[in-house]
């Protein structure tokens, strides 16, 4: 019997859950319903929420437990969306693996839809992605623009303009996935890093059901620098080049210096321009530094081969 994992990661979630459950529950339904080989499971991964969401993952239940299986694990603190992702495909069974948030923005209703292309087409995953992003403030649209084009410019990975987490994937894609143990995770580079035959879902931008979202500017924006470190080589390359230039443009300045004290003499003259050069280089000096930092903290942090999560609790227990 064909089995689908929903793989929901949550935190604060308290007030979306049972909604989500809901619409999860009666998705589950019809697909047996049409199709009486599938069964689902869903394995609600809660990431150290200091709300009642573990209390309500416990308490939910469906109507059919052997259509429907609920499964959750509890981590001793919070780790990040990206861990719990990960502890999610090592705990699903299925043949089939999803992953979707718990906030309703990733619409259960698109399930049946997104198994009958793996099934019918011979995809290996289906990925969705937002056409639009109405609803958010404009300037955090623009950056995630850029975001979007910047890495595919400069890495290898094919990263689409709008992707979301939520997939639907074969056993051998989640297998490929679990196979990168990565400490420094990006989870939509490493499903364009491991591959395989994609389709891609659009579908019109959907607001949370309830609660607040989690991410915010400064956050996005530190996740955008994981992907781009993670994946792309070129800030080293760029910071190299600036130095090269540097130099180069050091090297003229110190011709055309010694050319204008031998034609005209050396008057005491140019300390503002002097200063500005000297600000230039030091901050040039401290960007370079910076971008080579980066590099050098995610490679310690790889190496000290910490666990990516800690469970606390989990209902098999």
């Amino acid at each position: 019997m064909p089995l689908i994992s929903v793989v929901v990661p949550c935190r604060n979630e308290e007030e979306s859950l049972p909604l989500f459950f809901a619409e999860l529950c009666a998705v589950a339904n019809g697909m047996h319903g049409r199709d009486e080989d599938v069964c689902f499971e869903a394995v609600f991964v809660d990431d150290g929420s200091t709300d009642g969401t573990l209390g309500v993952v416990e308490a939910l239940e469906a109507p059919d437990p052997s259509m429907l299986a609920v499964r959750w694990l509890s981590f001793s603190r919070n780790f990040g969306k990206e861990a719990a992702i990960f502890a999610g495909f090592e705990e699903a069974r299925g043949d089939y693996v999803c992953t979707m948030d718990a906030d309703l923005q990733d619409p259960p209703s698109l399930l049946p839809a997104m198994y009958a292309v793996l099934v019918d087409e011979g995809f290996d995953s289906v990925a969705t992605r937002r056409v639009n992003r109405e609803g958010e403030p404009p300037v955090r649209s623009f950056c995630a623009r850029q975001f979007y084009r910047i890495i595919n410019r400069i890495s290898d990975v094919d990263v689409v303009d709008g992707a979301r987490d939520y997939r639907l994937m074969t056993r051998r894609v989640v297998d490929g996935i679990l196979s990168l143990k990565e400490y420094n995770r990006f989870s939509k580079g490493i499903y364009g890093w491991v591959g395989f035959k994609t389709k891609w879902l659009p579908y019109e931008n959907v607001q949370r059901a309830a609660g607040e979202t989690k991410w915010n500017f400064f956050s996005l924006f530190r996740y955008s620098l994981d992907g781009i470190v993670g994946f792309s080589t070129a800030p080293l390359s760029i910071a190299s080049l600036a130095g090269l230039l540097s130099c180069l443009l050091a090297f003229v300045f110190v011709v055309v210096i010694v050319v204008r004290a031998l034609l005209f003499g050396d008057p005491v003259a140019g300390w503002p321009s002097l200063a500005c050069i000297v600000l230039f280089m030091g901050g040039l000096n401290l960007l370079c530094l910076g971008i080579i930092g980066q590099y050098l903290a995610k490679a310690y942090l790889e190496t000290k081969r910490r666990p990516l999560y800690l469970v606390r609790r989990r209902s098999d227990d």
